[in-house]
């Protein structure tokens, strides 16, 4: 099989769809897809990379290229790397007009196609300026065929996904108890209207590489809580994909789900896992506890937490939404809350000049392997040891707390 986004729906498993523009994440991610003989799909957002620059400052163009020396650097093979889009739509413009947002939407897509991207998430969901928050299944399958119809203008073999899933990109804004996995009604209705849609605008052909539809079978995280897969609640679910023409399910926000819930997902056709701030969040532990282990050596302070605060109480805007309660509260959420708001600053100047000043003081500090079993955890600390990792190097032990954060989506998929 050479091209796994073509045969998914055929593959008796899934494929793991890291949803991340962090260089470790990512690396740790390739590094793992090749210890288990696995594809290495990674994605970006909307949000994170666009034409202009997203809040990473990386257009695709930049993603690809950077994605490609991280692989070619972890010696992951070329021919087994796939790059995807993201709630590719007007998201990061909404409060334009709707005009004014998909001219936006529509740049941004000619970009991710122009740079070889080819799995590309058609997502025009989200009411614009003067719009319903969600919009009808027309209209947004209308905004998703304009958005095709640029993507085949700028040539490439791209393959589609289509549908959303509710809470919209960036994660769920309130803390949830329950769900209800999407209506069979609706899923049908969702393709039956994009099928209509795309043959009437002579995209017809495009169609036929529409490989997955998302919807929401019951899986979300919030900043506290964690709704577990229920192969039971999605039985009416599960039985309507055989109405769908061949697709397969994209689950998105299965961040924390345990390996039986990955396993159950897979078995009832949710094909294509994505996984990314319970990855991140992997990332911040092992920093957070590689400064905590330097600090019982050296005495110093928390030098690289109390940047992260400064940096995310100085801007709000991406995670007041999410971080509710007193003040104590909203302190503890900001560093660690499951949806991991903080994964937005890591591209900031000082983040990256505080997680350099850890790495150079944990290399002086030298904390011995109790320490480090203390605060990164036994268990990676063993698995460290069995695989002749330098323990004195930070960024292989963040990348060995990455990896394993990944493993249980990695097995559901082998």
């Amino acid at each position: 099989m050479n091209d796994p986004l073509r045969t998914i729906g055929h593959d008796p498993r899934g494929i793991v769809s890291v949803c991340s523009a962090h260089p470790l994440v990512i690396a740790a991610s390739l590094e793992e897809a090749k210890a288990q003989g696995q594809f290495g799909l990674i994605e970006c957002t909307c949000n994170q990379v666009n034409h202009r620059g997203g809040y990473t400052g990386m257009t695709p163009a930049d993603f690809v290229a950077a994605t490609k020396r991280i692989a070619q650097s972890v010696g992951f093979p070329e021919d087994k790397l796939i790059i995807g889009g993201d709630h590719l739509g007007p998201n990061p413009w909404t409060h334009l007009p709707a005009e004014e947002a998909m001219a936006e939407a529509r740049a941004m897509m000619r970009d991710y196609a122009e740079a070889g991207i080819r799995k590309l998430h058609l997502d025009c969901s989200m009411g614009c300026k003067g719009e319903p928050v969600a919009l009808d299944d027309e209209t947004t399958a209308a905004r998703a065929a304009e958005l095709c119809k640029v993507a085949e203008e700028a040539g490439g073999d791209a393959v589609y996904i289509i549908g959303t899933e509710i809470p919209p990109p960036g994660g769920a804004h309130a803390e949830l108890t329950d769900l209800e996995p999407t209506s069979p009604a609706a899923v049908r209705e969702t393709y039956r209207v994009h099928q209509r849609v795309f043959e009437a605008a002579g995209l017809g052909a495009a169609f036929e590489r529409v490989i997955a539809i998302v919807v929401q079978p019951r899986v979300e995280s919030a900043q506290m809580s964690v709704v577990l897969y229920d192969p039971a609640r999605a039985t009416a679910l599960v039985a309507a994909r055989s109405d769908l023409g061949g697709l397969v399910y994209e689950a998105h926000s299965t961040d924390y789900q345990t390996g039986k819930a990955l396993n159950a997902l897979v078995d009832d056709g949710f094909a294509i896992l994505k996984v990314g701030p319970s990855l991140s969040y992997a990332l911040r532990e092992a920093l957070y506890g590689m400064e905590m282990a330097a600090a019982e050596v050296d005495g110093g302070p928390r030098a690289l937490r109390d940047t992260m605060e400064r940096l995310m109480v100085g801007d709000p805007g991406v995670w007041t939404d999410h971080i509710h309660g007193d003040p104590a509260s909203q302190r503890s959420q900001r560093h660690y809350g499951l949806a991991d708001r903080i994964r937005y600053f890591w591209p900031h100047p000082d983040a990256a000049a505080a997680v350099a000043a850890l790495h150079n003081r944990f290399r002086t500090a030298a904390p011995h392997i109790g320490l480090l079993s203390q605060y990164i955890g036994g268990p990676l600390v063993k698995e460290a040891l069995e695989a002749g990792d330098d323990l004195r190097d930070p960024d292989v032990l963040a990348k060995r707390a990455i990896r394993r954060a990944l493993r249980p989506w990695m097995e559901a998929c082998r």
